[in-house]
């Protein structure tokens, strides 16, 4: 898994393989993953392999991570491992644009909401106007189905 971290850095950006392999550490351990930096990705879970590829991102020192459904296919127990090393990166300043379903993430952690539906943006507003307030009749609709359930 180190090896994998510091791949990149060393090929791409030319950084000294002890220099790229410190970075990866400290990276491995802001992702409470130090204990693995040995590991294979076969012997970690899905929120763990989820972890190390926000740590081999970030140590490209990226000025935006873009994440996909980060949670959407780990166990419910795995979600908060991924969550909490995300609401650390939006604490540290981190620009980040997520696509998600976590809602609860979604309004704890996004200065904006980007609400899409069939590829078209129908409402951009911040999380208090979204939940409380959305003014568009299809994300209306959403916040009354997340409501009901």
């Amino acid at each position: 898994m180190l090896d994998n971290i510091i791949l990149t850095p060393t090929k791409v950006r030319g950084l000294k393989s002890s220099e790229a392999r410190a970075r990866a550490m400290e990276l491995l351990d802001r992702v409470g993953l130090a204990h693995k930096a040995g590991a294979y990705p076969a012997q970690l879970s899905g929120g763990q392999q989820q972890r190390v590829a926000i740590a081999r991102a970030l140590a490209m020192e990226p000025p935006v991570m873009l994440f996909d459904e980060p949670t959407s296919a780990l166990d419910p127990e795995m979600v908060g491992e991924v969550l909490s090393v995300m609401k650390g990166l939006a604490k540290e300043g981190m620009t980040m644009m997520c696509v998600t379903h976590e809602m609860n993430f979604a309004r704890e952690v996004a200065d904006t909401i980007w609400f899409m539906d069939a590829g078209q943006i129908l409402e951009k507003s911040s999380p208090e106007v979204f939940f409380q307030q959305p003014s568009h009749p299809r994300a209306q609709r959403f916040i009354a189905d997340l409501r009901s359930h």
